[in-house]
């Protein structure tokens, strides 16, 4: 039984203060009923706080880099790391077991990191993203087009659930924080007392500039009437809470734009070819079971509707009792308790609720109290596993409009694959589905039969089984969200969610104009030439639009014959004159791959100097062929720098050096054009960015 600490009072961090209510609500601990903490945001002046997200916070943000900034969040989320103990024994006081917590709140520290890292490896070190290609507007290539994404210039409101009260902050903060827009975070009253706890580290750290995180403990009163064009809402919530707040009449007259997450009534679908003995059919009873009791089944991503094949629904019946006899019930502090109670009592009392209601339409083949290992039956939220049965689906409505939000599951049988795809998809838009089988035609049938109302769709079997990460389990990298019901929007995706927090305008000029914006080469823009060779110059030294225009080169038969014979690739347009002169060059050309290696011989600068290594190629496109006789010269240009930090252990500073490589025949036609990255050595102090664009704050 853990000690309860006083009486809380999570304080709201706001305007560069912390506020903490008079008096407000009380929160019960969820196991025993006991009074925990008052929770209350009564005297927060809305107005101030989003004020000063955009005046202090915003304007702190949009001054450093995408990789600045993902310093900041790395260097945050190894601090929270080195807390999370004390974070660990306030999450069992919300009901949830050390391994509900984990997933809480490790997985929400790893959000951090992961969002660190995606940030410092694939966007530029800028204020601004360079998005898609160039776009070719006039035949001569004078004008051109491409997109930027630039951070809105307003405040991200986060208006969280009560089942993940860091992971939900956290997720949804990181990639705001990567986009370069403050957070205003307002967490569910019932666990916002955890939320708090890490938001006092975090400001504590001193490690995000002010106003960049902002915390209301308690009801968010009038704030949503204080947003503007340039705010963001996203909301994690029931799908009731969603619709409601997705018509706020400030919301639509200013347009704001407001990202769902909600609640959704999710579906595994056991395989048709599926045995009792097979490997897949014990995953399936073990995965319904692990989302029927983590969390207590307080999880939007949690399996609400098993669908079965018809006849193996008194086998998986029987395995599912099996499988939820082992899973012991009471206090989550408790190392012998795998599942602990709902968050309130009024959870309880409305996941209840809406079991009588299931009740009508189907019956209960699984449930009954079980002894508690520690809590209190009568003050404690608990509810024991519950699972029914409907045997009419297809007539059904109470499985595909209600959801049990605890530790319920609905099993539905069907006789056809069409007809398992069309019950998940009754439930009119998912957060995630899972197909369980190991028979590839009867998983495509089912995952594209499913795809167009899923956000997430996982494949499990013997395959996979091992690394699988679970029905339920949201990653950093894969898309969060749904159609329809679940809510209609996306959260993480990798960087696609850095977009939501940023304007994307189209920015058409001449390419001189558009290369000083982006600080990225494209051509036709201006170059720079000069005696010393680029490969002489140190990173620190090369400019964008640094530039070398090669010696020629006359390709000839002996050239062709080597390189076929050094590589062994005797492809009949290289090698084969009668069978080239009837292809379509209509002659022998010289290799793709040889056209690469010599333009390489043209520009390199053989001595040792501060380029250190080639680190890659990309973007190769062959345009012309170039046959014997044909001459050809190269140009290569700076098409943009990217520093390196250096990692533990390294001593010798470095960046990247993008080059854009062209190469042309004597008719000044283009033949191959590429990029090439190469490390290059940099001076030990660093260097400190160029200034931003005219205009950029």
């Amino acid at each position: 039984m853990t000690t309860l600490p006083h009486l809380l009072r999570p304080a709201s961090y706001v305007y560069g203060t912390w506020h903490t209510a008079p008096d407000g609500p009380t929160v019960l601990d969820a196991a025993y009923g006991r009074p925990l903490a008052i929770v209350s945001s009564e005297g927060v002046d809305f107005a101030r706080a989003t004020d000063h997200a955009r005046r202090v916070g915003a304007s702190a943000l949009r001054r450093l880099t995408f990789h600045a900034r993902a310093r900041l969040l790395k260097a945050l989320g190894l601090y929270l790391l080195e807390r999370k103990e004390a974070y660990y024994a306030l999450s069992t006081l919300t009901g949830a077991t050390k391994r509900d917590s984990w997933v809480d709140i490790e997985g929400g520290i790893g959000t951090l990191l992961g969002y660190a890292s995606m940030a410092r490896r694939d966007l530029p070190d800028e204020r601004f993203w360079p998005d898609g290609k160039v776009e070719r507007l006039g035949k001569e290539g004078t004008f051109v087009a491409r997109h930027l994404l630039v951070p809105r210039e307003g405040v991200a409101v986060q208006i969280n659930a009560y089942n993940f009260p860091v992971w939900g902050m956290l997720e949804k903060l990181a990639p705001a924080f990567i986009a370069g827009m403050p957070s205003l975070v307002k967490p569910a009253p019932q666990t916002a007392y955890l939320t708090e706890r890490v938001v006092q580290d975090i400001i504590a750290s001193g490690l995000l500039p002010e106003g960049t995180l902002q915390l209301v403990s308690g009801e968010a009163g009038d704030l949503l009437d204080h947003l503007s064009e340039q705010d963001t809402v996203a909301f994690t919530g029931s799908a009731a809470t969603a619709r409601r707040l997705r018509v706020h009449p400030n919301l639509v007259a200013r347009s704001v734009p407001f990202n769902a997450e909600a609640d959704s009534l999710n579906a595994s679908v056991l395989g048709l070819s599926v045995r009792p003995g097979d490997p897949e059919f014990a995953l399936f009873v073990r995965e319904v079971a692990r989302e029927m009791t983590g969390k207590a089944g307080q999880k939007c991503t949690a399996i609400r509707r098993a669908m079965v094949p018809r006849g193996r629904v008194q086998e998986v019946t029987e395995a599912l009792r099996r499988e939820l006899s082992k899973v012991t019930v009471g206090d989550p502090a408790r190392d012998d308790v795998r599942m602990g109670a709902l968050v309130s009592l009024e959870q309880r009392e409305r996941v209840q609720e809406t079991l009588e209601r299931l009740r009508s339409e189907t019956e209960v083949v699984v449930g009954g109290d079980r002894e508690l290992l520690g809590g209190d039956r009568e003050r404690g939220a608990f509810l024991d596993p519950t699972v029914l049965y409907c045997d009419s689906p297809l007539t059904a409505t109470g499985p595909h409009e209600l959801e049990a939000f605890g530790p319920v599951v609905t099993l539905l049988p069907y006789d056809s694959l069409d007809e398992a795809a069309h019950l998940t998809r009754l439930g009119r838009g998912s957060l995630v589905g899972s197909v369980v089988s190991h028979d590839r035609a009867e998983i495509a049938e089912l995952v594209f039969g499913m795809a167009s109302s899923h956000g997430r769709i996982l494949v499990l079997n013997r395959a996979d089984a091992a690394e699988n990460t679970g029905h339920g389990s949201p990653l950093p990298g894969l898309n969060h969200g749904g159609p329809g019901r679940a809510g209609g929007g996306s959260e993480l995706g990798g960087l696609s969610a850095v977009r939501h927090y940023m304007n994307r305008v189209a920015v058409q000029a001449d390419p001189g104009t558009l290369a000083m914006l982006t600080r990225e080469y494209l051509p036709g823009a201006e170059v720079h030439e000069d005696v010393i060779h680029p490969f002489r110059k140190t990173f620190d030294e090369i400019r964008v639009g640094d530039s070398l225009l090669t010696h020629r080169r006359t390709v000839t038969e002996a050239d062709i014959v080597n390189f076929a014979g050094l590589t062994g690739d005797h492809f009949y347009a290289h090698v084969d004159e009668i069978g080239a002169r009837e292809g379509i060059f209509g002659k022998r050309v010289a290799h793709g791959y040889f056209l690469i290696s010599a333009a390489a011989g043209m520009f390199v600068s053989p001595a040792p100097g501060p380029v250190l290594a080639n680190y890659g190629l990309e973007n190769l496109r062959f345009v012309e062929p170039v046959g014997i006789g044909d001459t050809i010269r190269t140009r290569l240009t700076c098409k943009r720098r990217i520093r390196k930090e250096l990692r533990s252990g390294e001593t010798r500073p470095t960046g990247v050096v993008e080059w854009h490589v062209d190469i042309s025949n004597q008719r000044e036609q283009l033949v191959a054009t590429y990029d090439i990255l190469t490390l290059v050595e940099r001076a030990r102090d660093g260097f400190d960015p160029p200034a931003p664009p005219t205009g950029e704050r």
